[in-house]
């Protein structure tokens, strides 16, 4: 049997699955809603909206400040939206109605990544989970207040 390598977390939200899809799809919302503080902004060119095969760039920091670019892989209107990391793996949210709101997973799959076991020994699912917690926190607090408090 093939090892899974995705991690994932859900979260219902009270709020409407289009506009919760939409700040997700609105790349300049990223440095806003990311929980695991590693995107700190934006790059230049950055599209207003993301649909398949948009490629988009983030300024990010893991100890050390970097670029990277990203490739929108997966894309459903107002249900699904994942994107490619430069490396190969992927970011996915995935939106469904549910009674109370929508429930929102994120996933990140490395199972397509080019440096899989690197990824594993270096404790990014387990670091990557628990800043998707935080993200679905983020997003639930943008979409039912308009603003985000202080990362966790």
């Amino acid at each position: 049997m093939a090892k899974q390598r995705k991690v994932s977390t859900s979260r219902v939200i009270a709020a409407d699955r289009q506009a919760l899809f939409d700040i997700v799809a609105d790349p300049s919302q990223h440095p806003v809603i990311d929980g695991s503080g590693t995107v700190t902004g934006t790059r230049e060119g950055l599209p207003e909206r993301l649909a398949l095969g948009t490629r988009f760039g983030m300024e990010m920091k893991a100890g050390a400040s970097y670029r990277i670019t990203n490739t929108v892989v997966e894309f459903e209107e107002g249900a699904l939206l994942a994107w490619r990391h430069m490396s190969g793996h992927r970011w996915r949210y995935e939106f469904r109605d549910v009674p109370g709101g929508t429930e929102v997973t994120e996933i990140f799959d490395w199972s397509t990544a080019k440096a899989k076991l690197a990824l594993e020994l270096a404790g990014f699912p387990k670091r990557n989970l628990e800043g998707m917690e935080h993200t679905l926190l983020r997003l639930e607090e943008l979409a039912t207040t308009g603003s985000v408090g202080d990362r966790a």
